[in-house]
């Protein structure tokens, strides 16, 4: 019988497709129902046309449905995927724009800092409603594959108060596992281990990451039986490229002895080391690429491609459609999981699911990432034990930042929200208590239209507590700035010479 997939936030046509083809790559998938829903009913009727063509011309049994109706969408499924954005571009600016006033600097701003903590404020209350319509219609035994950030925050949320099996999925530790590959084969073909022309691929190098989303580490790392780990520093400060993009993450490794997933522009927002100053900023970041850490660099990323969305799509009606197969797979979790699930094939990858013991010396109920493992069973997840305590001490200051901003969003408490932003690495780096309280402020106002679970009565305190600061002359002085290494938003003309 036909697997049903819902897929919420369907509007986003590059995952949705991607997403779509992996599963379909798979040959027993091959007729599965995929219902997409998005709120834009112009963005979901063109992924849907394309999804359709790209089926059609794979020659395919699998049914695309497309409904604003989540009800609709979720009805029967036996797996829901989200990708929603709640609040947009529109809001993504602010939880960049606001925070730099008060010289809070984020590349990206979507886990932790500022504007993860705003961003879960949006998103948990959308997703628990999301839930209670999970419950009401789709499958019993229907499992929730998020992939929406703060992915730390919306997975503890929807396991604790969503009352739906949620797994969290995030694409961090496949990157760095591709950047270890090409250091390793750097160093081996020097060291004459393997041949001008010999390749070393993720495949050949084992993995063991551990920790929290983006603020994870590879605590072991092994080729051809040999414990390459104590050598990754070497490995990374010899690589041509990385020493220039990773100086963070390079940083972090020559002092904790561990290297992290996330990239450099993520990873210098979640400490309180590197984005402080703004005159130290740029020693740190490299503007090749904005995920090495331009200011508002993945908003910039995000409002170029949406223009470039809006441009090329008949362009893209016109292409022809990619062949679905395992070659042409993704490395993305979420169709393995599912393949494993009904077929028994087993996957090994690395997953965000509640820790009960997983990690020892993180706490339990907090969201981890660590491996897992996918059969006709289940998924199941080994004990990882001990974090090396460096790691472990940089994860528990975010692991309390994440509580404090998951507990004020569902309770829509400002008096706990500006606590969690206070207690951020960053944040408190930068700006004093007085600072903070008036930043939340600022933010909770700018963004009332998102926020339904801050009754009026306190959005309207905000405001006029703002607005004394005003008539008093300002409660903190602000910066005017665009911060310390920002570029500018390209026209699609620009785009298009630049491709």
């Amino acid at each position: 019988m036909a697997i049903k997939v819902a897929m919420i936030g369907a509007g986003s046509v590059g995952f949705t497709r991607r997403l779509m083809r992996d599963i379909l790559s798979v040959p027993e998938l091959q007729d599965t129902h995929f219902a997409l829903m998005d709120i834009s009913q112009r963005n979901l009727d063109m992924v849907a046309q394309l999804c359709q063509r790209d089926i059609q011309a794979n020659g395919l049994s699998a049914v695309i449905s497309a409904t604003t109706n989540r009800r609709e969408a979720l009805t029967d499924a036996d797996y829901v995927v989200c990708m929603i954005r709640q609040g947009g571009l529109e809001a993504f600016a602010l939880d960049v724009n606001i925070p730099l006033k008060y010289g809070v600097d984020q590349c990206v701003g979507d886990t932790i800092c500022a504007g993860g903590l705003m961003y879960a404020q949006r998103t948990i209350p959308e997703l628990l409603s999301l839930c209670a319509d999970i419950r009401a219609v789709a499958k019993p035994d229907v499992l929730f594959l998020n992939y929406s950030n703060p992915m730390a925050m919306n997975t503890w949320a929807c396991n604790q108060y969503g009352g739906v099996r949620t797994v969290g999925l995030c694409h961090g530790v496949q990157h760095g596992h591709e950047q270890i590959a090409t250091c390793i084969e750097l160093w081996a073909r020097k060291e004459g281990l393997i041949g001008a022309e010999e390749r070393v691929t993720k495949r050949e190098v084992d993995i063991i990451a551990a920790g929290i989303n983006h603020q994870t580490w590879y605590t072991r790392v092994q080729w051809r039986g040999m414990d390459i780990t104590p050598r990754l520093l070497e490995l990374f400060e010899n690589h041509p490229e990385y020493r220039q993009t990773e100086k963070v993450r390079i940083d972090v490794l020559r002092r904790f002895g561990y290297y992290s997933t996330e990239s450099n522009g993520h990873l210098s927002e979640y400490v309180p080391w590197y984005r402080k100053r703004v005159d130290e900023i740029g020693q740190w970041i490299d503007l090749s690429h904005w995920i090495n850490g331009e200011t508002g660099g993945y908003l910039r990323e995000c409002t170029e491609g949406r223009s470039w969305f809006e441009t090329e799509y008949p362009k893209w009606l016109s292409e022809t459609p990619p062949p679905m197969t395992q070659d042409n797979r993704s490395n993305e979790h979420g169709s393995y999981i599912i393949e494993s699930l009904e077929t028994g094939r087993i996957y090994r990858g690395h997953f965000n699911i509640i820790n009960r013991g997983h990690i020892s010396n993180l706490p339990d109920g907090c969201v981890i990432e660590i491996p897992g493992y996918v059969d006709h069973n289940g998924i199941n997840m080994p004990v990882v034990g001990d974090l090396p305590l460096a790691c472990a001490a940089t994860c528990s200051a975010s692991v309390r930042v994440q509580q404090m901003g998951m507990e004020a969003a569902v309770r829509g408490d400002v008096t706990l929200l500006k606590q969690a932003m206070l207690h951020d690495p960053l944040v408190g780096a930068v700006c004093n208590p007085e600072e903070v309280w008036q930043m939340v402020d600022e933010l909770l106002v700018a963004q009332a239209q998102w926020l339904p679970n801050y009754v009026p009565a306190e959005i309207e305190a905000a405001r006029q507590r703002l607005a004394q600061a005003e008539a008093n002359g300002t409660r903190v002085k602000l910066r005017q700035t665009d911060g310390a290494a920002r570029l500018k938003v390209r026209s699609v003309s620009e785009l298009a010479a630049a491709r």
